[in-house]
């Protein structure tokens, strides 16, 4: 990456998670959550989904940052999870989040998540997305529940965390997995370097 040490990176996202994963690029960063609408078009194909969620977050925060004379680039992302062509966000409460784990249970699933980088300074863009296949051990009901009294599906998409409990159900993957945390690294850090050469 060339970003300098006056470009810092603008993360668009109060996920804990993603804020964990920025800090592995070794880059000074900051955190200023982006507070949108994310309603989308029903039927909307998860590959665009992401991707224009991910630009809507960004582009928020790019505006403020804008506007207040600032420079860096703005990270925005999005995390879905997709099955039986089925987009599962995070769960709205707790039979939700066991019902989306039943459909999950036993199966593979796709992963998908965009990520868009803008940068303040020139006005420049970069979208993209990725994605990753989980493959899911058979639950029982008493495991899923207990799962969920946890508390911790309920901020998740696809109601689990592949890097807290969760990740004793998953079998295996196939592609990146901080794809399936939530925010693909070395698809971010191409892009960055993109971006900023």
């Amino acid at each position: 990456m060339n970003l300098t040490e006056h470009s810092p990176l603008i993360l668009a996202s109060s996920s804990p998670r993603r804020q964990e994963l920025i800090r592995m690029l070794h880059h000074p960063f900051r955190i200023e959550p982006a507070d949108v609408d994310e309603s989308m078009p029903s039927g909307t194909p998860p590959d665009q989904l992401v991707e224009q969620l991910s630009l809507r977050k960004a582009a928020a925060v790019f505006a403020r940052s804008k506007q207040a004379g600032e420079r860096g680039v703005v990270i925005g992302s999005d995390t879905v999870v997709v099955i039986d062509g089925m987009i599962l966000g995070k769960p709205a409460n707790e039979q939700e989040a066991e019902s989306m784990l039943q459909q999950l249970q036993g199966r593979g699933h796709e992963v998908y998540s965009g990520v868009a980088c803008l940068d303040v300074h020139s006005g420049s863009s970069i979208v993209r997305h990725r994605n990753t296949r989980v493959f899911m051990k058979p639950l029982s009901d008493e495991h899923i529940r207990k799962y969920v009294d946890t508390g911790e599906p309920m901020d998740k998409a696809g109601a689990y965390a592949i890097q807290g409990r969760g990740a004793l159900f998953v079998d295996r993957i196939e592609g990146c997995y901080f794809n399936v945390v939530g925010l693909p690294l070395s698809l971010l850090a191409d892009m960055l370097e993109e971006l900023t050469s």
